[in-house]
Protein backbone atom coordinates (compact mmCIF):
# COMPACT_ATOMS: atom_id res chain seq x y z
CA UNK A 1 0.00 0.00 0.00
CA UNK A 2 1.04 3.40 -0.54
CA UNK A 3 1.55 6.07 1.88
CA UNK A 4 1.67 9.56 1.06
CA UNK A 5 2.67 10.55 4.53
CA UNK A 6 5.04 8.09 6.41
CA UNK A 7 5.64 9.80 9.62
CA UNK A 8 1.87 10.12 10.03
CA UNK A 9 1.61 6.22 9.41
CA UNK A 10 4.08 5.36 11.89
CA UNK A 11 2.73 7.78 14.18
CA UNK A 12 -1.41 6.53 13.62
CA UNK A 13 -0.07 3.14 14.09
CA UNK A 14 1.78 3.60 17.46
CA UNK A 15 -1.29 5.50 18.60
CA UNK A 16 -3.86 2.86 17.16
CA UNK A 17 -1.78 0.32 18.98
CA UNK A 18 -1.72 2.26 22.32
CA UNK A 19 -5.38 2.50 21.87
CA UNK A 20 -5.53 -1.34 21.43
CA UNK A 21 -3.45 -2.22 24.11
CA UNK A 22 -1.12 -4.11 21.57
CA UNK A 23 2.66 -5.10 22.80
CA UNK A 24 4.04 -4.41 19.11
CA UNK A 25 3.22 -2.38 16.47
CA UNK A 26 4.40 -3.60 12.72
CA UNK A 27 5.38 -0.56 9.97
CA UNK A 28 7.44 -0.89 7.14
CA UNK A 29 10.98 0.43 7.44
CA UNK A 30 12.56 3.73 6.34
CA UNK A 31 15.56 5.83 7.31
CA UNK A 32 13.20 8.61 8.38
CA UNK A 33 11.14 6.03 10.44
CA UNK A 34 14.04 4.38 12.10
CA UNK A 35 15.54 7.92 13.22
CA UNK A 36 12.06 9.12 14.93
CA UNK A 37 11.59 5.93 16.75
CA UNK A 38 15.54 5.93 17.72
CA UNK A 39 14.35 9.66 19.67
CA UNK A 40 11.34 7.72 20.84
CA UNK A 41 13.08 4.59 22.60
CA UNK A 42 15.56 7.19 23.96
CA UNK A 43 13.14 9.58 25.32
CA UNK A 44 11.68 6.60 26.88
CA UNK A 45 8.19 6.49 24.91
CA UNK A 46 8.56 3.24 23.50
CA UNK A 47 10.85 0.38 24.79
CA UNK A 48 12.11 -0.36 21.69
CA UNK A 49 12.22 -1.61 18.17
CA UNK A 50 14.05 -4.30 15.81
CA UNK A 51 14.00 -4.72 12.28
CA UNK A 52 12.38 -7.75 10.50
CA UNK A 53 12.86 -8.22 6.95
CA UNK A 54 11.61 -5.00 5.63
CA UNK A 55 8.78 -4.24 8.77
CA UNK A 56 10.20 -2.09 11.57
CA UNK A 57 8.55 -4.03 15.06
CA UNK A 58 7.88 -1.59 17.51
CA UNK A 59 7.90 -2.83 21.04
CA UNK A 60 5.29 -0.52 23.12
CA UNK A 61 5.47 0.68 26.20
CA UNK A 62 3.19 0.84 28.91
CA UNK A 63 3.11 2.12 32.80
CA UNK A 64 0.84 0.64 34.98
CA UNK A 65 -1.41 -0.45 32.63
CA UNK A 66 -1.56 2.92 30.60
CA UNK A 67 0.40 3.98 27.37
CA UNK A 68 3.19 5.97 28.89
CA UNK A 69 2.44 8.79 25.62
CA UNK A 70 -0.71 10.63 26.19
CA UNK A 71 -0.61 12.18 22.70
CA UNK A 72 1.33 11.89 19.12
CA UNK A 73 0.40 14.77 16.61
CA UNK A 74 1.59 15.43 13.60
CA UNK A 75 2.54 19.06 13.00
CA UNK A 76 3.95 19.34 9.49
CA UNK A 77 2.10 17.81 6.87
CA UNK A 78 2.70 17.54 3.48
CA UNK A 79 0.22 19.75 2.52
CA UNK A 80 1.53 22.57 4.81
CA UNK A 81 5.18 22.31 5.92
CA UNK A 82 5.57 23.85 9.53
CA UNK A 83 9.54 25.48 9.81
CA UNK A 84 10.82 26.52 13.24
CA UNK A 85 14.25 28.90 13.79
CA UNK A 86 16.64 27.77 16.24
CA UNK A 87 15.06 30.36 18.74
CA UNK A 88 11.31 28.92 17.84
CA UNK A 89 11.11 25.53 19.16
CA UNK A 90 8.16 24.72 20.42
CA UNK A 91 7.94 24.10 24.25
CA UNK A 92 5.65 20.79 24.32
CA UNK A 93 2.90 20.60 27.37
CA UNK A 94 5.32 23.06 29.19
CA UNK A 95 8.62 20.49 28.82
CA UNK A 96 6.88 17.42 29.60
CA UNK A 97 6.64 16.46 26.04
CA UNK A 98 9.18 16.33 22.89
CA UNK A 99 8.89 17.81 19.50
CA UNK A 100 10.89 16.30 16.74
CA UNK A 101 12.04 18.53 14.17
CA UNK A 102 14.31 17.30 10.55
CA UNK A 103 17.20 19.60 10.55
CA UNK A 104 20.53 19.78 8.46
CA UNK A 105 22.23 17.93 11.02
CA UNK A 106 19.39 15.28 10.62
CA UNK A 107 16.31 14.59 12.84
CA UNK A 108 16.75 15.19 15.95
CA UNK A 109 14.45 15.84 18.90
CA UNK A 110 13.76 19.92 20.12
CA UNK A 111 16.18 20.28 23.09
CA UNK A 112 19.03 18.89 21.42
CA UNK A 113 18.29 20.89 17.75
CA UNK A 114 18.68 24.05 20.10
CA UNK A 115 21.46 23.14 22.03
CA UNK A 116 22.95 22.76 18.05
CA UNK A 117 21.74 25.74 17.15
CA UNK A 118 19.45 24.39 14.24
CA UNK A 119 15.93 24.79 13.12
CA UNK A 120 13.89 22.91 10.65
CA UNK A 121 10.76 21.68 9.80
CA UNK A 122 8.72 20.75 12.91
CA UNK A 123 7.58 16.94 12.53
CA UNK A 124 5.78 16.32 15.44
CA UNK A 125 5.10 16.72 19.11
CA UNK A 126 4.94 13.42 21.68
CA UNK A 127 3.71 13.79 25.15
Amino acid sequence: MSVNDPIADLLTRIRNAYTAMHATVSVSTSRTREAVLNILKDEGYIAGFSQEGNQLLVNLKYFENKPVTEGLKRISKPGRRIYVGTHNIPSVQNGLGICILSTSKGILEGKKASEAGVGGELLCEIW
